[in-house]
């Protein structure tokens, strides 16, 4: 690779609210990613930080001051603010605890809220641009900021959207005013009982999620939006001290949306991610009116809407990397480097006796009809899925003559609350029979190489791959599992509380009260049966899927004889470095081309490419 791997945040800008010609955005600098300030007017942009380890939390308040969170390599930092036009760098509330940023709000009043998690802990404060604040309350477990009123008297703090408290409203001073629930369904343990059979049982299948989208900005309202799921479909819904929650069942949608309030009105900006794809709508909460806002075929990264009408969004597709646009012509930060990923991409739909299983596929320029042997990138999450979206990583391996297999397995997102919700043959499990169900129908059709596969993932991931390699010998003839959950069990216990919530909601309890399940979905309980070569990437600050684990996992491997490497990286799981990204990119190419039939591309490329932020588990 020839040039700089470029790394930023898939996300529009921020945009100044008294002056929507100032915003400020994340782009790369010298392969990490940096915060820098752009005045439309002037068509001109200025780098705000320069952080060994990258900065992505950013934001810009009605005064024209930039905010930053300043984190070293465990995601650990504080908030710091500079004025638009430049100046001194102060401390954006001076005392308060170092901790990872949860989120920070600033009403055009200038009243500061922020969120910041420390320990097991999660602390919001409450106060102004660089003075002391004062903490308004200390939650015991995962929560963070999902907004404040725009009179600065209302605060909601979100936690998992299953969570039995999903939101919490608190006033300024701490008193808890409403608590919103997730589930319909409340309880410990799974629906479905145990199985007697040895194999793990499912998890718990609930419904009901509420999802905090913020409050309305509109000076004299209240009203915080949500996106609810009703079992089979979802619908935005709204929330005010006089009305309570309210549903709105007259607007609802197959799968998963996210939703922005429009300026100055009761309208709703609303983004559905459907079968790897993105649909924009303006909802008009008060008429009761929904209208398709149209945009080009692909996926929609980010969109917000603009004063009169207008809309940006950041749209992307698997051959071409993320472009902003503005619907009313607003000059925006320009692009980075313009790339056209070769080969073709198109859809897959593979039957199965549980559904059709969607995948993304990417098939390289060949000069022969020989099935092209073929790398499953699996996606992290679960609560995610593969969109026709520009991925760095489907660059490389496209240009590089391998054709890339993209599942959306069952548990991803895009599909609807039921395909989210469907863990009928346990963790792990339910997404390794879908990746092999997939790789059947690949290679009947012809499409890749039977004896030629690779499975490579980050994360969730990273996860599935050690389990496919361990539950499935012989498929697959090499994989790259990049900062992988190895021990479930002990991984639950040294990592988040927000994972460690999750844990309990998958399993259906702790690794103490259902030790048989987390010990079914381990990787670490087949490692001995791993025959295809193995590269492990692990990162020494890693909170969400911590080392210890890891290493543990690469001992039995080692035990066992299994043939691996490993590869360690001095950073965190979520990083902004392009440094590191780039590193395990080239280590993985070259354990495939070691361990795979040379691709014989027709013409050899391998051109960097931006990319996105790394997959989460």
């Amino acid at each position: 690779m020839s040039s700089p791997y470029q790394v930023f945040v898939a996300a529009l800008p921020d945009v100044c609210p008294a002056d929507p010609r100032r915003m400020v955005f994340t782009a790369d600098s010298g392969g990490r990613c940096e915060v820098f300030t752009w005045d439309a007017a002037a068509r001109r942009a200025r780098q705000v930080t320069d952080n060994p380890d990258g900065t992505a939390h950013r934001a810009i308040d009605a005064d024209g001051y930039v905010w930053w969170f300043e984190e070293d390599a465990t995601g650990r930092g504080r908030w710091w603010f500079q004025h638009f036009d430049g100046g001194p760098r102060l401390p954006g509330l001076p005392g308060a605890p170092a901790g990872q940023a949860r989120g920070l709000a600033v009403t055009a009043g200038g009243t500061v809220a922020a969120a910041v998690a420390d320990g097991r802990e999660t602390v919001v404060l409450v106060g102004r641009r660089g003075r002391v604040p004062r903490e308004v309350v200390r939650t015991h477990g995962s929560c963070r900021l999902g907004g404040i009123t725009a009179d600065g008297t209302l605060i909601a703090l979100a936690s998992s959207a299953d969570d039995v408290a999903a939101v919490t409203l608190v006033t300024r001073e701490g008193r808890t005013v409403a608590t919103l629930p997730g589930p319909a369904r409340t309880g410990g343990g799974p629906t479905n009982p145990p199985r007697t059979d040895g194999a793990p049982a499912s998890p718990p299948q609930t419904d009901g999620g509420l999802w905090c989208q913020g409050f309305s900005s509109r000076a004299g309202h209240q009203e915080l939006l949500l996106v609810q799921d009703l079992g089979d479909c979802y619908a935005p819904a709204t929330w005010t001290p006089e009305e309570g929650l309210r549903t709105h069942r007259w607007c609802t949608f197959d799968t998963e949306i996210s939703a922005r309030w429009c300026p100055r009105a009761r309208e709703v900006l609303v983004r559905q991610d459907r079968h790897g794809r993105s649909l924009l709508y303006r909802v008009d909460l008060g008429r009761r009116a929904r209208t398709i806002v149209p945009t080009p075929a692909g996926s929609l990264l980010d969109a917000a809407p603009r004063p009169g009408g207008a809309v940006d969004y950041l749209w992307t597709d698997t051959a071409h990397p993320p472009l902003l646009v503005a619907t009313d012509g607003i000059a925006l930060p320009p692009p980075g480097p313009s790339t056209v990923v070769p080969g073709r991409h198109t859809d897959l739909w593979t039957p199965t006796p549980w559904g059709r299983l969607h995948t993304l596929l990417s098939l390289p320029e060949r000069a022969h009809a020989a099935p092209s042997p073929a790398v499953f990138l699996v996606h992290g999450g679960p609560a995610d899925h593969d969109r026709d979206a520009y991925d760095a990583t489907v660059h490389s391996l496209v240009a590089s003559g391998y054709a890339v297999v993209r599942v959306n397995y069952r548990g991803s997102t895009g599909y609807g609350p039921r395909w989210r919700r469907a863990f009928p043959s346990g963790v792990g499990h339910t997404q390794v029979e879908d990746l092999t169900a997939v790789r059947a129908d690949l290679v009947a059709r012809g499409l890749v190489a039977g004896g030629a596969s690779a499975l490579w993932g980050v994360s969730w991931g990273a996860y599935l791959v050690l389990l496919a390699l361990g539950t499935r010998p012989g498929l697959w003839q090499a994989g790259i599992a990049v900062k992988p959950v190895a021990d479930w069990a002990a991984a639950h216990r040294s990592t988040t509380p927000a994972l460690r919530a999750l844990d309990i909601r998958l399993f259906g309890g702790t690794p103490d009260e259902v030790p048989e399940r987390y010990a079914a979905s381990s990787p670490l309980t087949c490692a001995a049966s791993v025959q295809a070569p193995l590269l492990v990437v692990g990162a020494t600050h890693d909170a969400k899927c911590p080392p210890g684990q890891i290493r543990t996992y690469l001992a039995a491997l080692a035990a066992a004889d299994v043939p691996h490497e490993a590869m360690w990286l001095d950073t965190g799981h979520d990083g902004y470095d392009g440094a590191a990204h780039v590193a395990v990119l080239r280590r993985s190419l070259l354990f495939l081309r070691d361990r795979l039939p040379d691709p014989a591309p027709r013409a050899p490329r391998r051109p960097p490419a931006p990319a996105g932020g790394p997959r989460s588990r």
